[in-house]
């Protein structure tokens, strides 16, 4: 099979004559320079075209993506906004001392720090107990408070400490917790010679904290302390004021005992404050609310109260912390 022929889409030139190809050749005529009039007026539309032509695209292009546009303009002119608010700012001024100074001077005096009286009442307060003697129950199941004092918690399994003088006589004794628990509890220790007793609760609350004891051998007259017990059975009270006084004596107003090597103290104690712990102001008991001195009849303080020292305490339940 044969191939078909490929042609020329361009027209062959024409083939001379014998006439023609015997003349000889002459130079093509020079081209007449133009006026240029005709050159321009054909040239300037092609040339005027371009831009047009790009401005028309820009402006399509426009049109496609105004919405874009403005989100982008705004955010620019928002941009430009906040740089020029904050160079127009001033610096934020460097704190003195003197500032400070001032600061923690408004603060103390706006919102005080808590006394010392009261961080010790609040660190001595859960091991405080209220100590009741009771009668014996009457035939209707009753019974009557015939002594009331106070108690501190010195041992977490439950170990109170009160002076014997609050316990003594009471044919059943009663223990009111910090918490509200109340419990029966048993007398299983006694210091006579220091109007100490130890008594045991048959139960005990499930959070039970004891005191913190401390030793009074860097105690000095004039070191602040607090008292905290059940005057006339109101309680827990707190009442703050100094060491008066070290190794003092005292005799009861019956003349039947005499305690030595007393801590004195002015902080208010009255009848039910016996058996109650004296703290420092760090909250930890130097001594056991004994006594109340009054040159009159009349059982009310008047400003010369005394305690047992811890460590005669302590010896008591057998202990040794110092």
């Amino acid at each position: 099979m044969s191939k078909r022929a490929l042609y020329s889409s361009s027209r062959p030139p024409a083939r001379a004559t014998p006439a023609e190809a015997s003349r000889p050749q002459q130079p093509p005529p020079a081209a007449k320079p133009s006026s240029g009039g005709d050159s321009v007026a054909r040239t300037a539309p092609a040339a005027a075209a371009a831009p047009a032509s790009r401005r028309a695209r820009l402006v399509a292009w426009m049109h496609r993506h105004e919405r874009w546009g403005l989100v982008l303009a705004g955010g620019l002119l928002g941009l430009g906004l906040m740089m020029g608010y904050s160079t127009l700012q001033p610096g934020s001024p460097r704190l003195t001392q003197d500032d400070i100074d001032k600061a923690v001077l408004h603060t103390l005096n706006n919102k005080p720090l808590p006394s010392l009286a009261a961080k010790a009442y609040e660190k001595i307060r859960p091991s405080v107990v209220r100590v009741r003697g009771l009668s014996v129950p009457n035939a209707e199941g009753r019974q009557r408070e015939i002594g009331t004092g106070t108690g501190v918690v010195i041992v977490d399994e439950g170990l109170i400490l009160t002076n014997l003088h609050v316990v003594m006589g009471a044919p059943r004794l009663q223990v009111v917790f910090d918490d509200g628990h109340v419990a029966e509890a048993d007398m299983v220790a006694a210091q006579p010679e220091n109007d100490l007793a130890v008594i045991k609760p048959r139960t005990l609350p499930d959070d039970l904290i004891p005191a913190t004891l401390r030793s009074t051998s860097d105690l000095a007259p004039g070191d602040q302390v607090v008292a905290v017990g059940f005057p006339f059975g109101i309680g827990p009270t707190a009442t703050a004021g100094v060491v008066s006084g070290l190794g003092r004596e005292f005799r009861s107003p019956e003349g039947e005992r005499i305690l030595t090597n007393l801590i004195q103290f002015d902080a208010a104690a009255n009848p039910g404050s016996s058996g109650g712990p004296l703290v420092t102001q760090d909250g930890e008991v130097v001594g056991i609310v004994t006594a109340i001195l009054n040159p009159t009849e009349h059982r009310v303080f008047v400003g010369i109260g005394f305690a047992v020292p811890i460590e005669n305490a302590a010896a008591a339940v057998g202990l040794s912390p110092f």
